[in-house]
């Protein structure tokens, strides 16, 4: 007895033009991303992983992960700018919810909320709202160590009074210990422009030659179905 196993896997070049193409389509959705993103405080650069077998599943084989490296730090001298010299992100809540942001531009209401520039209440590590006991004269006399420790200078006792502790966690929602906060600064996107416009410009000339080819099989599919129905 002779038993046979393996796998067989037949295909056309017009249906292998076309998964290319469908995940070209994507890379170049994901790199465009990107580049609109290279402007935008505390953007994170989306990264394609492709695993193997990309020419026989196409699109399928494509995941997406997130570069969390530090970008670059600007100073702004903004008192209630806040960056972070590690990986992390700082937590806020609005309308839909809990979610994480790099975006450290804050901003004080008339209540004395710490608010994100969108109005996201931004969380204390307690899981609750920052909120200042007395609105503070000028922001400079706003202090916000690396800890995230947000104290605030009161004029009355000539003392800075603790308000509460910045949440920073990571991606998982863990505490941060050490998130290194840094105070007047806001942090670029992590975005190499000209990286990224090398890496669309081979994509999309690997799209455009698989188009190619698309059209020539098409046309000679055409062909040869046309000559054998004049053949009959």
């Amino acid at each position: 007895m002779t038993l046979y196993g393996g796998i067989q896997f037949k295909d056309t070049g017009i249906a292998a033009n076309l998964r290319t193409m469908h995940l070209d389509s994507e890379l170049m959705g994901i790199i465009n991303d990107n580049i609109n993103g290279f402007d935008k405080i505390g953007y994170q650069r989306k990264e394609a992983v492709v695993s193997s077998f990309s020419s026989i599943i196409g699109v399928h084989a494509l995941s997406i992960s997130k570069d969390d490296t530090v970008g670059r730090l600007d100073m702004t001298q903004n008192p209630l700018d806040l960056a972070l010299s590690e990986k992390g992100y700082f937590q806020v809540e609005g309308p839909e919810g809990v979610k994480a942001v790099r975006d450290g531009r804050f901003k004080l209401d008339v209540d004395g909320n710490l608010l994100t520039l969108d109005g996201s209440r931004v969380l204390a590590n307690n899981g609750m709202p920052i909120v200042f006991p007395f609105a503070p004269r000028k922001l400079e006399d706003i202090k916000v160590n690396k800890n995230g420790d947000i104290r605030v200078f009161n004029d009355k006792t000539y003392k800075l009074e603790y308000v509460a502790t910045l949440s920073v966690v990571t991606d998982k929602g863990l505490a941060v210990v050490e998130p290194g906060v840094i105070q007047g600064y806001n942090e670029a996107s992590n975005i190499n422009f000209n990286s990224e416009v090398l890496e669309l410009v081979g994509i999309r000339r690997n799209f455009e030659a698989n188009r190619k080819m698309f059209i020539l099989q098409n046309s000679n599919l055409r062909k040869a179905i046309q000559e054998l129905g004049s053949a009959s």
